[in-house]
């Protein structure tokens, strides 16, 4: 009897303890190892989706935008897609974040610029439905233009690149405009030969703020009433006017940063050579 009760105990032992092993799951570790994984993958989508930009109202409007990008430091490194791809005439590069350092463009100034080639194009600004917008300066000692591409992903304004490359030559060897403005502001007695007599003049009238007077100015009244004009460099803000290098119409607008300036000046190419023939000024 001792003999048989010590076998049936043995017998319990080794089923107990075979039932212990069935508990284990052999897949276990495989299983979390693929927990972790997707773990982790559902972390890095949830950050990505975290830093994509979200439109805003200043959005709707790329004046309103840029504004904000080049004031904002914090705005411009979320609106700057690094690494940057950076064009130095025929050198490619990248700017990573680290090495960004913050691009006040035009708002330091009290004015910025814009050119068009006739005045149809004007009424591109504002327009809400663009895309695409590049930011330029043209650099009129070193002849060199430096562009910034912008383009709107999902409702959000991302500067994408910047350009800068030498401006092209007159393959004619007609008067480029840039040439002729950069010695426009500088010499006077140069000045003097290429404005029209008489010069068209659009202002307010001064005895109702709310109407228009067009008159006419001659050479003396010009240097009375002109006011100044950017000497160094120009900026512009590309919409998608044309701006051909070989248009023989140029038009420069100049608008104050919020002080209610407005100059337009209109230009044009005659017998090769550039003239002023109407300026606009409507400040209030």
């Amino acid at each position: 009897m001792k003999r048989i009760g010590l076998g049936l105990f043995i017998v319990v032992f080794l089923l107990s303890c075979g039932n212990k092993k069935t508990k284990i799951d052999p897949f276990a570790p495989f299983t979390s190892m693929v927990d972790s994984v997707t773990h982790k993958a559902d972390t890095l989508q949830q950050v990505e989706v975290k830093e994509e930009p979200k439109p805003m109202e200043a959005d709707e409007s790329f004046d309103d935008f840029i504004y904000s990008y080049a004031s904002d430091n914090a705005l411009q490194r979320q609106r700057t897609k690094f690494p940057l791809p950076y064009y130095n005439v025929n050198t490619p590069s990248k700017i990573e974040e680290e090495h960004w350092k913050h691009d006040y463009l035009f708002t330091q100034q009290n004015y910025y610029t814009l050119l068009f080639d006739d005045e149809e194009e004007l009424d591109l600004v504002g327009d809400t439905a663009q895309t695409s917008v590049q930011v330029e300066w043209i650099l009129l000692k070193t002849r060199m233009v430096k562009k910034y591409y912008f383009e709107r992903i999902k409702g959000a304004w991302m500067l994408e690149a910047i350009n800068l490359r030498h401006m092209e030559q007159d393959e004619n060897g007609n008067e480029d405009f840039v040439g002729f403005y950069a010695l426009f502001v500088t010499d006077s007695l140069y000045q003097s030969r290429h404005i029209r007599e008489p010069l068209e003049y659009i202002t307010i009238d001064p005895d109702d703020e709310f109407s228009i007077l067009e008159t006419t100015l001659d050479l003396n009244q010009w240097y009375a009433f002109r006011p100044i004009l950017p000497v160094d460099k120009l900026s512009n803000i590309n919409y998608g006017q044309q701006n051909k290098d070989d248009s023989n119409t140029k038009i420069l607008k100049v608008n104050g940063i919020d002080n209610g300036y407005s100059n337009i000046f209109y230009f044009r190419r005659h017998g090769g050579k550039w003239e002023l023939y109407k300026y606009e000024d409507t400040s209030m």
